[in-house]
């Protein structure tokens, strides 16, 4: 195997980094849905904290750097994508909770 080959085959840490950037993204939709439909909001943090996770375990599990096959750049990606979702499920779970108490009031 060529060094070229391996710059493209699909590690662990490829693939953690992956399945990171896809619950993070997940959450994001999730999160916006809420925004705009207030329903959501739950599954955005847990995707969000999940993807967060994942994201800071490849990082931290990584050996090298870009490009080695460790992931580390998708682990990035995967703990700014967690966030962004966390704080869009956090942000619908206040305007809900707002919501809720106006109604009550």
């Amino acid at each position: 195997m060529s060094l070229a080959q391996a710059a493209y085959e699909m590690t662990a840490g490829r693939a953690w980094s992956l399945v990171g950037g896809a619950l993070g993204l997940v959450g994001v939709v999730f999160g916006v849905l809420a925004l705009t439909r207030r329903r959501g909001a739950v599954v955005a943090v847990a995707a969000g904290a999940a993807g967060v996770v994942i994201g800071a375990l490849v990082v931290l599990m990584a050996k090298g750097g870009p490009g080695t096959g460790y992931g580390i750049v998708g682990g990035y990606v995967s703990l700014v994508v967690g966030a962004v979702a966390g704080a869009l499920g956090g942000l619908a779970m206040r305007r809900a909770s707002r919501a809720g108490a106006r109604r009550a009031a």
